[in-house]
């Protein structure tokens, strides 16, 4: 090839070169101690973005100062050192979201950690995201049935609605989640279940209890276990919410529950304290409401126009001994529409769940209960108050009334008709033919030792022979008058048999 011919090509090389820059916002570590880096140099930086590190570690910018970013670190921080360089890459913290996600345990960035291989998505959404206005949303008046008489008949929960559970340690709050999940069989409600500072070996054994139930077809478990950073338990409830709002935006009703978010804002404490953040009460940050708030407001109920779907939230507190007016429990309970009390004196005298009826209200009331559910248990929850007061002031005084007998004889048949043991959820039906046979006084000259045995033979007898009844209550959710009266002669025929 002639000089000339290379330089020719040479030329016409240079002329098709086109140099393909790309722009890379870079800072520097100045400072990493306890999972958190102090970055300068990122001035374009918004909040929550992701940034990498240099060892390929990410984290996300929660704190935007004059001169440099907090940046909370997601994973292993003790590689990153003094000086490494950090890349702002302009999303904001998303995770994958989608039908793939059902039936697996991903870790709060929405990894699969379940060694099932990786989790296919069919989307990205991000965590963080500005709930449903007013205008597309729905009243509640759908139920949840959680399985659980004293709830459903008491206490009831609606799809979009947000009940707390709230109770002492042991006394049987996630008890209640996970026959609330078990007990969606079959009612086309999706269920994801956010795992915060527990222990591995008590994930392990959720999991196994929901594989057996068959509840792992319909159900995703987000975990940030006790082991890992106070970032990681942090994020884990926006990813479950984020996870769930897609199902909410396919127009499909979703169960989440956050268990529990004490440990939550213990983290988010941690995370602020070590971020300089100035403390408030009990040495929480000023915006530890906006924290459950901005959380629990994405669950709701929209209307058809808006997609129809639903997200009904059951969060988890803990209180110290009993005390619901500190300052998370006092905030939460603000925040959402209801709450179910636990108390540590009931279970620990056998009734279980341990549910203190005066203390626990459903903000939603009976427009979350199937009209048949209205009619049995309308004055329960008064006759159990009455019970709870006369049963204290009975034991002063032997000479009691008719009337006051009749009503401690009443709620002492309703309290033991109400105990349940745990993963055995009841259905609706079974729940109002044995509601039924309690408030119309069929119970009252039953002894109260022998309520569960009279409660369970009576529901295998309707169920041969007042089967038009329970149909109709599963199906239309009210019985007929002619069907009242069959039910009627099932519970007075079973009785004679009963108490012979």
């Amino acid at each position: 090839m002639s000089k000339s011919t290379i330089v020719e090509n040479l030329k016409q090389a240079i002329g098709e070169f086109k140099a393909h820059t790309k722009a890379e916002k870079v800072g520097v570590v100045q400072e990493v101690f306890d999972g958190v880096a102090k970055v300068s140099g990122l001035s374009d930086i918004k909040a929550s973005e992701m940034v990498t590190f240099a060892h390929g570690e990410t984290g996300v910018a929660l704190n935007l100062e004059e001169d440099s970013v907090g940046v909370v670190i997601l994973g292993d921080f003790s590689k990153i050192k003094e000086g490494d360089e950090v890349r702002a890459t302009g999303k904001i913290l998303e995770v994958p979201v989608g039908k793939g996600t059902i039936g697996r345990v991903v870790n709060a960035l929405g990894a699969a950690i379940d060694g099932k291989g990786a989790l296919k998505g069919d989307a990205m959404y991000p965590v963080e995201r500005v709930a449903s206005g007013v205008i597309t949303r729905q009243s509640v008046d759908q139920p949840v049935q959680t399985g659980i008489k004293a709830i459903d008949a008491l206490i009831p929960i609606g799809r979009g609605q947000r009940e707390l559970i709230i109770g002492d340690r042991q006394t049987g709050k996630t008890a209640i989640a996970i026959d609330t999940i078990l007990n969606q069989k079959g009612q086309n409600l999706i269920c994801v279940y956010v795992s915060i500072g527990q222990k591995d070996s008590k994930l392990r054994k959720l999991e196994t209890r929901l594989r057996e139930g068959g509840a792992m077809d319909y159900t995703v478990i987000v975990s940030a276990g006790a082991s890992e950073s106070a970032a990681l338990s942090y994020i884990a409830p926006y990813t479950g919410v984020a996870i769930a709002e897609y199902f909410m935006d396919q127009g499909q009703d979703v169960l989440i529950i956050y268990d529990d978010l004490s440990k939550h804002a213990v983290a988010y404490r941690e995370i602020s304290l070590l971020l300089r953040r100035p403390p408030g009460r009990e040495a929480y940050p000023g915006d530890v409401f906006y924290l459950h708030s901005r959380l629990l407001e994405r669950a709701c109920r929209r209307n058809k126009e808006a997609g129809g779907g639903s997200i009904t939230a059951l969060p988890i507190i803990e209180t110290q001994a009993g005390d619901i007016s500190a300052y998370i429990p006092t905030n939460v309970i603000s925040i959402t529409d209801g709450q179910i009390f636990l108390e540590t004196d009931l279970f620990y005298k056998g009734i279980r769940p341990a549910v203190n009826v005066g203390f626990s209200v459903s903000r939603v009331g009976s427009s979350a209960q199937i009209k048949a559910m209205k009619k049995v248990a309308g004055t329960l929850k008064l006759d159990l108050a009455q019970f709870r007061e006369l049963e204290a002031f009975s034991q002063f005084g032997s000479d009691l009334d008719e009337s006051t007998k009749k009503t401690l004889d009443r709620g002492r048949r309703a309290v033991e008709m109400l105990k349940q043991p745990q993963y055995s959820p009841v259905v609706v039906e079974n729940q109002v033919v044995a509601l039924y046979a309690l408030t119309r006084g069929y119970m009252d000259d039953v002894p109260v030792e022998k309520i569960k045995e009279f409660e369970t033979g009576l529901i295998d007898y309707a169920s041969v022979n007042a089967k038009n009844f329970m149909s109709e209550v599963k199906e239309k959710g009210m019985w007929s008058e002619g069907e009242e009266g069959n039910i009627k002669k099932a519970i007075a025929d079973f009785k004679v048999t009963f108490l012979k």
